[in-house]
């Protein structure tokens, strides 16, 4: 196959277009991954865009998005593939009133009208472009980060009944981590590593302006400080990406031309989705008159 970017600034140029702002290392990640064929560990916070990289990545290279949502319990059936049993049972006892030999039923019921694919198989036999997803990898067991592994060294998987399954190309793959646990060894050596770290000031300012075209730029530069601001406490889930896109967008319905320690105080349940953090937020930005507009919410003194 092809490859999908020509260069560093390609992937940043591409990316744009459909509204996601990547940085160089975030680019130079992506585009050497394309090249070498190598899957990408994406790790850093909750809502950072780590989900949201790969969706781009697919928009942007017109291929199919096939995500595996990990989970604690997720194991071969859920990832790989299944047998339709309900479907195998119906045609065994229909065969059975026909008095099929057993060896010619198990052929039969063996076979790829009754394989349900999972993820992983749907990828892997895929004859279009695709973006493979596995996100939240921390999430599942070592056994089964063990046979994810085993299927991303091969792209291929063996199913007894039918045989080895091959790739018939190498899609592009990004794993996500919230580091909820260390992921093994063996599983990082094969990924190029990307780390993903909230947005500094200006990249949220202009994250926001991409997402909600309609602000202004002034307060869009607000909100980036204000956020950044509130990031900075020792909260149980800081502000994500997406929930200051959900802010700027609540200020412009309730009309708001500037950020004011009341409309924080009116508007923090948006922003963060704990009473906690929403009280400690509340009792560490208190108003300051002779700040400018968003710098009504100053850091009480003690």
């Amino acid at each position: 196959m092809a490859d999908r970017f020509g260069t560093v600034d390609q992937v940043i140029e591409d990316l744009r277009k459909v509204d996601y702002l990547a940085d160089a290392s975030i680019a130079s990640v992506v585009y050497l991954a394309d090249r070498l064929e190598k899957p990408i560990l994406v790790e850093g916070p909750a809502g950072v865009g780590k989900t949201e990289l790969a969706k781009a990545i697919a928009t942007t290279t017109n291929s199919r998005l096939i995500r595996l949502q990990c989970y604690e319990g997720l194991d071969e059936a859920k990832a790989l593939y299944e047998w339709n049993y309900k479907k195998q049972l119906l045609r065994i006892q229909a065969d059975r009133e026909n008095e099929t030999e057993w060896s010619d039923m198990e052929m039969d019921i063996f076979s790829e009208q009754f394989l349900l694919e999972r993820p992983l198989l749907e990828a892997i036999r895929s004859q279009e472009p695709v973006v493979l997803l596995i996100d939240e990898v921390d999430r599942v067991e070592i056994e089964t980060e063990a046979l994810l592994l085993e299927v991303l060294s091969d792209f291929q998987v063996s199913i007894p009944e039918l045989g080895t399954i091959q790739g018939t190309q190498r899609p592009i793959v990004l794993l996500t981590s919230n580091n909820t646990r260390e992921l093994s060894e063996a599983l990082k050596r094969r990924c190029l590593y990307l780390h993903i770290d909230y947005p500094d000031i200006e990249r949220e300012k202009a994250i926001v302006k991409v997402r909600v075209p309609e602000i202004e730029e002034e307060l869009a530069e607000q909100i980036a400080q204000v956020v950044s601001s509130i990031r900075e406490l020792d909260l149980k889930k800081a502000p994500s990406i997406s929930e200051t896109i959900d802010w700027a967008r609540t200020l412009l319905f309730l009309g708001r031309s500037s950020v004011s320690a009341e409309t924080i105080g009116d508007t923090l349940n948006v922003l963060l989705k704990y009473q906690s953090d929403i009280a400690k937020a509340e009792k560490e930005f208190t108003p300051n008159p002779d700040a400018k507009p968003w710098g009504s919410i100053a850091k009480r003194k003690d």
